[in-house]
């Protein structure tokens, strides 16, 4: 059953021409699904899709989902002959931990295009952790729609540019755009998107710039952009679009084109589609008219201005790279003691649900092979010295309550106590600034040097356990520099995250500084995963900051809160 709350469906399988909604406007017949949750918008969608005369198999208005989902379309979908490209208009996930991986599946034979309203709804939590303070709503569901393959626009008109695109020309092999023009302005503004959006102009062959030159007019320019000149004909159109799409450095081909008197459109568009026929790379068009693209111009896709016609490229070249790569690997590690890891939770949940104490926090770390700095835990000065004599100066001190969840922002870290006399002074003054809200002390090693990072985790009531990586320390929220990702995570994943944040570049040497060691922030990230999806009862986790040292890495402080897990969502009939 479709909906209930929906405007129906539209199959435009000339076998059954079916019409179930409350739309005057019938699609054009073509090899495109789409998913509206929105009825309303439903209309606009078809309407619009046939003034773009693009082609739709199917038109589905879901609604409030009571039985059909977006997850069995997508399905559907898959093994429909018919469709070869998903357009998705989405308010809400039902059933997001089975979204991921169906879209992952399908997507890599089939393109799905989406675009989620509701990205600046507020979707704080109440958290008091870092992670789940960063964890809003919109982050994640783009995280979602990165790891499955899912090709995200901010409008429905980028939508819809993308799936022209999809569903007309073959996906972009490469990154390297050409740009073809007979106005040097556009060609420029072309060239300023592809920049802008990491699309490289390709750089031609010789051979190629030296048939393009005996080919063209003296004043022409040759290199890419090409410029034709105002007075370029149908036949140096074709003639230079073959050169460029002949070129081994070519994977992308841009044609812009601004009706002057002595040239017709429909004749350059003639010219424009006998070229691209039957070639592996894309060719988009621009037509910059009033009338909009010539009739004779399909199935080029044609964009008004060239930076939408770049956005889409963009989008399509992202997805074909996503299509390209490698499934990935979950790593495994043999030396995790997970029952060990989960006795010692099922103890603290019996006793309350809360935060772990540093003990055993530290005993569900270690337990997944995490390493954690050498520390103890010393109920008053006496202890106190005790331990940091055992570990060895210098040491940090830092104040442990049930109310000092970030121990920075009270005062409650001394850091760098080179000997009795100034642990003594900084005791001291954490019983004096504090007072009755620290219950004991931590004393630990002091890890000097390093990169500081923050890791996370956090079981998300809709996504399932989230893995966060991101710039540590006492700024993480005001820099916000982090990536988040559904676990588990294959090696792909924790690559991408790395590559997602900023200040992964003071990791790989940064000024002069020397690199630090990358492979273990990676083992600690792929370790991360593995205890969020074994420990379900972790609700949510801060390891920050975490020392990424020239030789492995290390634990400087944690947070882990547990709880009793939460029924999971409800089935539903259909198997995934």
């Amino acid at each position: 059953m479709i909906g209930p709350n929906c405007m129906g469906l539209v199959n435009t399988d000339p076998k059954f021409r079916l019409n179930a909604t409350f739309s005057p406007v019938y699609p054009p017949e073509g090899r495109v699904g789409i998913l509206s949750q929105s009825g309303a918008l439903g209309l606009a969608i078809l309407d619009y899709a046939r003034r773009l005369n693009l082609g739709v198999s199917t038109f589905v208005s879901v609604g409030n989902k009571a039985d059909v989902s977006g997850n069995d379309l997508i399905q559907y979908w898959e093994e429909d002959p018919r469709t070869d490209v998903i357009l998705l208009y989405l308010e809400s996930f039902g059933n997001p931990r089975n979204f991921g991986p169906i879209a992952r599946r399908v997507s890599r034979k089939k393109p799905i295009v989406a675009v989620k309203a509701g990205r600046s709804a507020a979707g704080s939590r109440a958290a008091s952790s870092h992670t789940g303070a960063l964890a809003e709503s919109d982050a994640v569901v783009g995280a979602l729609l990165r790891q499955s393959g899912v090709i995200r626009t901010r409008t429905l008109e980028e939508l819809f540019d993308v799936a022209t695109l999809l569903a007309n020309q073959p996906v972009p092999p490469g990154r390297r755009v050409a740009i073809l023009t007979n106005a040097g302005g556009p060609g420029i503004l072309a060239a300023d998107a592809c920049d802008s959006l990491g699309l490289p102009l390709a750089s031609l062959s010789p051979v190629t710039v030296e048939k393009l030159r005996g080919s063209l007019p003296a004043e022409a320019s040759v290199s890419n952009p090409v410029d034709l000149l105002a007075s370029a004909s149908a036949e140096d159109y074709h003639r230079a679009m073959r050169l460029l799409l002949d070129d081994p450095g070519v994977d992308s081909l841009i044609v812009i084109f601004l009706p002057p008197l002595v040239t017709d459109a429909d004749t350059v568009a003639a010219a424009v589609v006998a070229v691209a026929q039957g070639s592996h790379k894309p060719v988009l068009g621009t037509f910059m008219r009033a009338k909009g693209a010539p009739h004779g111009l399909a199935p080029i896709p044609c964009y008004p201005f060239p930076e939408s016609a770049v956005v889409a490229l963009a989008r399509a070249t992202e997805y074909g790279e996503w299509r390209r790569r490698p499934t990935g690997t979950v790593r495994e590690f043999p030396d995790v003691r997970a029952d060990e890891a989960r006795e010692c939770i099922a103890r603290s949940i019996e006793r309350g649900e809360g935060w772990l104490t540093p003990a055993e926090g530290r005993s569900v770390l270690t337990a997944f092979g995490i390493p954690v700095a050498r520390s103890r835990v010393a109920p008053g000065w006496t202890e106190v010295r005790r331990a940091a004599k055992e570990i060895g100066f210098p040491v940090a001190l830092k104040a442990i309550g049930p109310t000092l969840v970030h121990k920075s922002d009270v005062g409650g870290v001394k850091l760098d106590l080179a000997n009795v006399a100034e642990l003594r002074r900084a005791f001291g003054d954490l019983e004096l600034r504090l007072g009755d809200r620290v219950t004991s002390y931590l004393v630990q090693e002091m890890v000097s040097g390093g990169v500081e990072v923050i890791v996370g985790a956090i079981a998300d009531r809709t996504f399932g356990p989230l893995v966060l990586y991101g710039s540590g320390g006492t700024l993480v929220e005001l820099l916000s520099d982090v990536a988040f990702r559904i676990a588990p995570l294959t090696d792909l994943d924790v690559g991408d995250m790395l590559d997602e944040v900023k200040g992964t570049r003071l990791l790989r040497g940064y000024r002069g500084a020397p690199p630090v060691d990358e492979a273990a922030l990676r083992g600690l990230l792929s370790r991360v995963s593995r205890l969020i999806e074994q420990c379900p009862e972790i609700v949510e986790m801060d390891l920050n900051p975490v020392k990424v040292l020239e030789t492995g890495v290390k634990v400087v402080d944690f947070r882990i809160r547990v709880g009793r897990c939460p029924p999971p969502p409800g089935s539903r009939r259909i198997s995934y």
